[in-house]
């Protein structure tokens, strides 16, 4: 029994052999005998002598290229390619978006808090502070300190504390949350 089915499995595989070779010889053959290159030089030259020729003919249209053998010829209509193209531009444009919005998540958590320097100003938090202003400085570590701003630049904020030592605050820190300000209130 196994022995009729070994030699049923090599005719087998013996006929599928035979006809894959075949198949390659066929393709060998249509691929030596078929010159596309010479083809589309001789018909190009055709065109250009015509045109040549005859200029007022111009709306004339060409004939296709007729193809022989095993070529795949792909041809989209216009609707399909301006919607292949549609859905190319808004998913470039998703992408965009979600890039911006995860620099924008990335920005706020680097700096939680509003602060800027404008026009000799200091806005932060959505209030505007001068120079004069008292405010009140909270630390992490240590406790509430009354001062009064004294100047203010585009890197840093000057003030008088309470018990007359000057400090300067950074900009920077103040966006990162290390020092927090309050106006005094009345």
């Amino acid at each position: 029994m196994t022995c009729l089915f070994q030699s049923d499995k090599i005719i087998l595989f013996d006929t599928v052999k035979f006809e894959l070779e075949d198949k390659i010889r066929r393709l060998e053959e249509d691929r030596h005998s078929l010159d596309i290159s010479s083809d589309l030089w001789n018909e190009s030259q055709q065109n250009i002598k015509k045109k040549k020729k005859s200029q007022s003919h111009s709306e004339k249209r060409r004939k296709p290229v007729t193809v022989s053998g095993p070529y795949i010829v792909y041809l989209l209509k216009d609707i399909e390619i301006i919607e292949d193209w549609t859905t190319i531009k808004k998913a470039v444009k998703q992408s965009q978006q979600k890039k911006k919005t995860e620099s924008f998540i990335y920005k706020t958590e680097k700096h939680p808090y509003t602060a800027r320097f404008d026009d000799g100003k200091l806005f932060y938090e959505g209030e505007w502070y001068n120079r004069g202003h008292h405010i009140i400085i909270d630390n992490r570590e240590d406790s509430p300190v009354h001062a009064t701003v004294t100047a203010i630049n585009t890197g840093e904020v000057w003030v008088k504390r309470s018990d007359g030592n000057k400090s300067k605050l950074y900009i920077a820190q103040l966006q990162k949350g290390k020092y927090t300000i309050r106006h005094v209130p009345y």
